[in-house]
C-alpha cells in the first residue's frame, strides 16, 4: 500500500475538472489534481523512490512497490519549452517524500495562457486500486491525496 501525498499546496479538484481530455478521462491513470496556490513554489516528491522520468513540466517517481506516480505541472506546459521551470533533481536520483523536485511559478504559467492545474496520477493503475482520493478542499504540501492498494 502506497500513500501518495501532494507535491503542491492548493485545492484538490479531481481529474474530471482537469482542462485536458486525456487527464480528465483518466487515460494516463487514475488520481486527482491540484489547483496550486499562485506563487513561486517547489513541487516535491509525492512518494519515496526513484525518479524514472524527468521533464521541466513533469516527473515520475517510482516507489519500492513499483508504483509510478506522475506529477504533471500544469496543462500544455510542455509548450513552454522549459521556460519558468528549474529542475532540482535528475532522472535516476533517489528522492524522499517531500523533497523539492522542480521549482516553478503557477502564476507565470497562467500568465502564459496555460492552466496551472496539476494532475497527480497513478500510472498504469486500475481505478479500483485507489482509495481515499482527495477531490475537493484545501490541501497542504505533503497532505494525503490517495492511497494506492
Amino acid at each position: 500500500m502506497t500513500t501518495v501525498t501532494s507535491p503542491l499546496a492548493g485545492r484538490a479538484v479531481g481529474l474530471a475538472a482537469v482542462p485536458d481530455p486525456v487527464f480528465a478521462g483518466a487515460m494516463v491513470g487514475p488520481g486527482t489534481a491540484i489547483d496550486p496556490v499562485r506563487e513561486p513554489t517547489e513541487a516535491v516528491a509525492p512518494v519515496d523512490g526513484l525518479v524514472v522520468s524527468m521533464h521541466p513540466h513533469a516527473f515520475v517517481v517510482m516507489d519500492d512497490a513499483g508504483h509510478g506516480v506522475l506529477t504533471h505541472l500544469g496543462i500544455d506546459t510542455v509548450q513552454l519549452n522549459g521556460e519558468g521551470f528549474e529542475l532540482l533533481v535528475n532522472k535516476g536520483d533517489q528522492v524522499r517524500r517531500g523533497q523539492p523536485v522542480i521549482r516553478w511559478n503557477p502564476a507565470a504559467v497562467e500568465a502564459a495562457g496555460k492552466s496551472p492545474i496539476s494532475p497527480i496520477v497513478a500510472l498504469e493503475a486500475p481505478a479500483e486500486a485507489l482509495t481515499a482520493v482527495a477531490e475537493s478542499g484545501v490541501v497542504p504540501v505533503g497532505g494525503d491525496l490517495f492511497t494506492w492498494n
